[in-house]
């Protein structure tokens, strides 16, 4: 499989994860519920991803990861067609549900599928190109769900969602790929492909991934009420173009290969993008906005960054199983955007858009420390 025709895999199956997020506000108008109750459309998908990725992981070290990744495209197709026809919350919720659980085998599978098939600077390339189909998915998941439903209904883009899944799933020839990171030995026990994953280091990148996916979901969760209630942008199709500062984050995010040449030690730049990105936050308590649009786009952009450069990081300095490392790093990852997509809504329903950032900035700042405390042992974990 090429690396192009996983990106489109990637960005169609972005597409369901994010395509609700702009169109937030608009269902908590027309099922009649509160800003926190319909963030739930977020976190029951994200719920499943943070958990069910360990697992996948342990599966896809004895299976194909190609097919796993064509059998979950299909369902999930099904599951956005049934999505366009429910007619009750509830029934809504329980599709994102079960969206939840099929999204993390196909991330997991195309990562995975990465870290076995490449190597040194390829394995950074492909799986900084992977990191920026993610972020086009999310884009245009985002963008054309809140276009689609100004133009015509939102449920005509869950059918087009659907149409895209399956071709491209259909275009999977699933085979057989000599893992280059393979061992001789294989571990014996599932306990035995888990114990690798006990390195310090390792723990605490997968930590500061948690706490930057934790603060990026919150806001762009609560992003079209932030919008709404604070710059008086009701318009979905406008809400949807503020997301455009997400594709500038991704065009700039394709530059984290040149960033990581400036420093021998990636920790360093790491930490640094860290900085920047606590910095976003506090730019943003300024009530202008402007000076949010750009401050979102540089968010974005930090955010990107992070991620591209971690994923590759973390596949670099584990001795697990490229299956069990990618299923981890996407586990802790959807971890803090479960938990960010709902609790940052309780403190900004309660307490206001100020304390919703402060929150936020804590949150990065931690991500940052635990960076700065790998970033001491750096030439180690290269």
């Amino acid at each position: 499989m090429s690396i192009f025709h996983l990106m489109l895999c990637s960005v169609v199956t972005f597409f369901v994860l994010y395509a609700p997020q702009p169109l937030l506000a608009q269902f908590a108008q027309q099922y009649a519920i509160t800003p926190a109750k319909t963030g739930l459309l977020m976190t029951v998908t994200m719920l499943p991803l943070a958990v069910a990725p360990i697992c996948y992981g342990l599966l896809l070290t004895n299976y194909s990861k190609l097919k796993v990744l064509k059998i979950t495209m299909l369902l999930l197709a099904l599951c956005s067609a049934f999505i366009s026809i429910q007619q009750r919350f509830e029934l809504f919720l329980l599709l994102r549900f079960i969206e939840g659980l099929l999204l993390p085998a196909a991330l997991t599978a195309m990562t995975s599928y990465i870290g076995q098939t490449w190597q040194g600077q390829c394995l950074r390339k492909n799986m900084t190109w992977y990191v920026g189909s993610t972020i086009v998915g999310g884009y245009f998941g985002r963008i054309l769900a809140s276009n689609f439903a100004a133009w015509w209904n939102w449920e005509s883009f869950y059918l087009l969602n659907a149409a895209l899944l399956i071709l491209f799933a259909m275009l999977i020839k699933p085979k057989q790929t000599q893992d280059v990171h393979a061992k001789t030995t294989p571990p014996s026990s599932p306990l035995d492909y888990l114990r690798p994953l006990k390195q310090i280091p390792l723990l605490r990148l997968y930590c500061a991934v948690f706490c930057m996916f934790f603060c990026f979901s919150a806001l762009l969760n609560y992003l079209p009420f932030i919008l709404s209630n604070e710059y008086d942008l009701k318009d979905p199709k406008l809400i949807g173009w503020v997301y455009s500062g997400y594709l500038v984050g991704a065009l700039i995010s394709m530059c984290t290969p040149f960033l990581n040449k400036l420093h021998k030690n990636n920790w360093v730049v790491l930490s640094t993008v860290f900085c920047v990105y606590s910095t976003t936050l506090a730019v943003m308590q300024w009530q202008s906005l402007n000076v949010f649009i750009v401050s979102f786009t540089f968010f974005c952009a930090c955010m990107f960054i992070i991620h591209a450069s971690a994923a590759p990081l973390a596949n670099e300095i584990s001795s697990a199983h490229a299956s069990i490392t990618n299923g981890a790093y996407v586990s802790f990852y959807y971890s803090g955007g479960a938990l960010g997509s709902f609790l940052p809504g309780l403190i900004y329903q309660t307490f206001g858009l100020g304390l919703f950032l402060l929150g936020l900035l804590l949150v990065c700042a931690l991500g940052g420390y635990l960076i700065w405390l790998n970033h001491r042992v750096g030439s180690a974990t290269q």
